[in-house]
């Protein structure tokens, strides 16, 4: 049975579809790019290296590798999502185009410098197999970044609990049609994801701690983001969430090593190298 669910796949390629990051303004793509790549050895990223972006999405990470490096490969599960990442990056003619799923990696008849796979693997039903073979693909020693959902094992208990009340929610938006599922999104940004953060902003400014405010991760971020965010969150029926010792130990039996997380948002951040 191949690791992957059909209907996340659709649900993803519908949203990179309408959401395809073309009215993010640059500087606010670099900083999305910056919290996410922060640890990532950015020396190792030169003009003789080939890399793979696994589950590139409408490629909004790809456009800040690929002028760096020789060729990078985007590979995705979605036809959808992958058009948009050829209409996002073409301007460039070292991004090599698949459609994958996490089983057919090991098909490609290539070991790669470098990879990573941003909030991708935590959508797929066995994340442990799906970054097994991600791994899989790289050459010894190169780096491999992953972001997965944090299990909010560094937030108190009420945070927990706040966020276990979204869960039913999900549940219903996310089999909803994707229209519905646009506009009720689009609501919960309105009407959660923006107050939040603009508290969290209030908080920073009276010098009052804000992290543990739900949402104070987009306290920064463009209305757009958050729409993205929310259809996102709310609109994929697959979640999973991990503790930070639960990828850790995923990515040691993945076969990586000199392991080390991010201490900024979002959670969880990862780095390896392949043994």
């Amino acid at each position: 049975m191949k690791n992957v669910d059909d209907k996340v796949v659709k649900a993803f390629g519908e949203e990179w579809d309408y959401y395809n990051q073309s009215s993010l303004k640059e500087g606010e793509a670099k900083d999305l790019f910056g919290r996410y790549f922060n640890i990532f050895p950015s020396n190792l990223l030169q003009d003789d290296k080939v890399g793979i972006d696994i589950g590139c999405g409408s490629g909004r990470w790809a456009k800040h590798i690929a002028p760096l490096v020789k060729e990078l490969h985007c590979v995705d599960a979605s036809y959808q999502a992958l058009n948009v990442a050829k209409n996002n990056l073409d301007s460039f003619d070292n991004c090599i185009y698949t459609h994958a799923t996490t089983d057919d990696l090991r098909l490609l008849d290539i070991k790669f410098d470098f990879g990573y796979s941003i909030g991708v693997l935590h959508h797929i039903p066995d994340t442990k197999k799906a970054l097994i073979d991600c791994i899989s693909i790289l050459k010894k020693g190169a780096p491999f970044l992953v972001y997965l959902y944090f299990a909010f094992d560094n937030k108190p208990l009420w945070y927990k609990m706040f966020w276990k009340i979204s869960v039913p929610i999900r549940f219903i938006i996310s089999r909803s049609s994707f229209p519905v599922k646009k506009f009720v999104t689009l609501l919960i940004a309105l009407f959660i994801y923006l107050p939040f953060s603009r508290l969290a902003l209030i908080f920073d400014k009276l010098g009052i701690h804000s992290g543990n405010i739900p949402l104070s991760t987009y306290k920064k971020t463009s209305f757009y983001t958050m729409r993205t965010d929310a259809l996102d969150r709310f609109g994929t029926r697959l979640e999973q969430r991990f503790t930070k010792k639960e990828i850790h130990s995923m990515m040691i039996d993945a076969g990586l090593t000199d392991i080390e997380f991010s201490n900024e948002v979002p959670f969880w951040t990862a780095l390896g190298y392949k043994k």
